[in-house]
């Protein structure tokens, strides 16, 4: 399992986390997700140490810490929920306007 970490400064690097979260016991590893198009990190991540009690040790420390001028909110993380497409349906192509038109 895995400790969700939001609210995060748009500053925060993998070594911050690892610093912080490495005085509750032994981080096996880090996550900072990105937004695509800037490169900068989304205001969230997840760790993974290597207990279940180190995990409560430092989600009870740190919820509602503040840090980097920010007050975190760190809790388990939820397993991913499966997407589904938001797209309607239709194959993309051509709308019905444009059948027998030629380019």
């Amino acid at each position: 399992m895995s400790i969700y970490i939001g609210n995060l400064s748009y500053q925060v690097t993998e070594e911050d986390l690892k610093l912080a979260f490495a005085e509750y016991g032994k981080v096996n590893s880090v996550q900072l997700p990105t937004d695509r198009e800037t490169g900068r990190p989304r205001g969230f991540a997840f760790v993974v140490m290597e207990t279940e009690a180190q995990e409560t040790a430092a989600i009870e420390a740190l919820d509602g810490a503040e840090w980097m001028g920010r007050d975190l909110k760190v809790n388990k993380a939820k397993p991913r929920e499966e997407r589904t497409s938001s797209r309607g349906g239709g194959g993309g192509g051509w709308g019905n306007n444009n059948r027998g038109r030629r380019y």
